[in-house]
């Protein structure tokens, strides 16, 4: 298992909460990640996201490729997982900054594709917010073209959203043959985007059997579509660890206590815009990404169990949220990563 976590660009996690000590600033980022780099996390996930949709459409949010790059050049290990939204983006330079900031990190920078989901932002920043479907033909196409100008030497497009004519590229990124790609997706489109195109699924939170059907169709349908199994499946989750088990569920129901709906202005696009395999309710909506569906909840040695369970289901990336960030993270890594470690230690005796 590989652990990462989720570059805090909101001011937190939680839409119940209104101050989480998680400042929305550059300084903040970077105390995170370079702290994250010594405990041992060895990937980050950057959202993409103009509005706060966590804590309201008025607070404070960071742009994820600004900060992708200035992290980029302050950290060592770290792979940074940048969001990208091909709404917003033309692909030609998209390809130009990833490979640059490719450089900068020395090797470290992925994309994970996002199509969209949020109708109210794009209106208010200019995204061509199609239907579900289109999204989709349009972030295959996005893709085509970045693969295309990483690799070839000189490349043209022509499809239905974007054309390009003998297009340079240089110079190529430091990965070899491109930059990997994760993308995550519950509807049929969505699915054949990730199995056709991409290198890496990543999930929203979800329980062990839920998961382990979802990588069983994946695994099923980039067989039939001719190609390599991927190597990484991600899992968001969110993390309450406590000494006992009785402070950890206070935790959890302080947290879940829906009390004011301001951070709740993306909710209705993310249940109708976008095609869910489960039905979400608000409860679940209090923590991003449906990270509480896991269940990392509980003692150390309860996560621990927890996440060798999802390890076996075919998880080999956990990508974390927590509040406040470094202090949890700090204990996740003290305490529950050396569990993980012991307990399948223990197995395999």
């Amino acid at each position: 298992m590989r652990y990462g976590f989720w570059l805090p660009v909101f001011g937190g996690w939680l839409r119940n909460v209104e101050d989480e000590n998680m400042p929305t600033t550059f300084e903040y980022a970077k105390e995170v990640i370079q702290s994250a780099e010594k405990w041992g996390y060895e990937a980050t996930l950057i959202l993409e996201l103009y509005l706060n949709d966590i804590k309201g459409v008025k607070k404070d949010t960071l742009e994820g490729w600004s900060l992708a790059a200035a992290l980029a050049a302050v950290t060592e290990k770290i792979e940074i997982i940048q969001a990208v939204r091909p709404i917003y983006h033309n692909p030609a330079v998209t390809a130009k900054q990833a490979a640059t900031i490719d450089h900068i990190s020395q090797g470290r920078f992925t994309l994970n594709v996002v199509s969209g989901w949020w109708e109210e932002e794009a209106k208010q920043y200019g995204g061509d917010f199609t239907s579900h479907d289109e999204r989709y033909e349009r972030t295959s196409e996005f893709v085509e073209i970045l693969k295309g100008l990483w690799t070839e030497e000189t490349f043209s497009y022509q499809g239905k959203y974007y054309k390009i004519e003998n297009t340079h590229l240089f110079p190529k990124p430091v990965q070899k043959p491109t930059i990997k790609l994760y993308a995550g997706g519950e509807s049929d489109k969505g699915k054949e985007v990730i199995s056709n195109y991409c290198d890496a699924y990543v999930m929203h939170g979800g329980t062990v059997d839920e998961v382990k059907v979802k990588i069983e169709d994946m695994k099923q349908r980039r067989a039939k579509a001719g190609k390599q199994p991927l190597a990484t499946f991600g899992m968001a989750a969110y993390v309450i660890c406590r000494d006992t088990e009785n402070e950890a569920y206070a935790e959890l129901e302080r947290i879940t206590n829906v009390k004011d709906l301001s951070g709740y202005a993306g909710f209705k696009d993310f249940t109708t815009k976008s095609e869910l395999e489960q039905k979400l309710q608000l409860q679940d909506y209090s923590v991003s990404n449906r990270g509480l569906r896991p269940n990392l909840v509980g003692t150390p040695e309860q996560i621990a169990k927890r996440i060798l369970e999802y390890e076996k289901a075919g998880v080999n990336l956990l990508l974390l949220q927590c509040s406040p960030q470094l202090e949890e993270m700090e204990r996740f890594a003290k305490r529950v990563m050396p569990k993980v470690e012991e307990l399948r230690g223990a197995l395999t005796k």
